[in-house]
């Protein structure tokens, strides 16, 4: 008797019938004509030699000093170089900008001049008695 390897996962799924499939999952939606076969083909071919060149570079014997990944290279110009289409302000940026930016400065004004009106009120009452040594005149 010939050994059969078991069904793949694929093969064996059954959709929920309590949940409806996503438009991109329904295979009644697949768009499979022909120009978007080959855009895929294309797409997949320009992966597949992008992916062989770099592993070609990593596996040279004499490699060069910096190998370049240019999906790395496409990741830094969109985060670096290229940032106005990756960020738009808005109100919320805006005021996010403004609670990270001046939060933090209002924070510590607040704290330090609690701190500096307590203690005075301490020193008033005669429950401190003031430091002879002062770094502020």
């Amino acid at each position: 008797m010939a050994w059969a390897p078991p069904p793949s996962a694929a093969k064996l799924y059954r959709p929920n019938s309590y949940v409806s499939l996503p438009a991109e999952l329904d295979p009644a939606t697949f768009d499979t004509s022909p120009e978007k076969l080959r855009a895929e083909a294309e797409r997949l071919a320009i992966r597949s030699r992008l992916k062989r060149q770099y592993l070609l570079q990593l596996n040279d014997p004499s490699p060069p000093a910096v190998i370049e990944n240019p999906a790395l290279i496409r990741w830094v110009y969109a985060k670096s170089q290229n940032v106005y289409p990756t960020f738009r302000p808005t109100p919320r940026t805006s005021f996010l900008g403004a609670v990270y930016g001046l939060g933090p400065l209002l924070f510590w004004i607040f704290v330090l001049k609690a701190d500096r009106d307590r203690k005075e009120k301490r020193i008033q009452e005669g429950k401190l008695k003031p430091s002879p040594i002062s770094v502020f005149f």
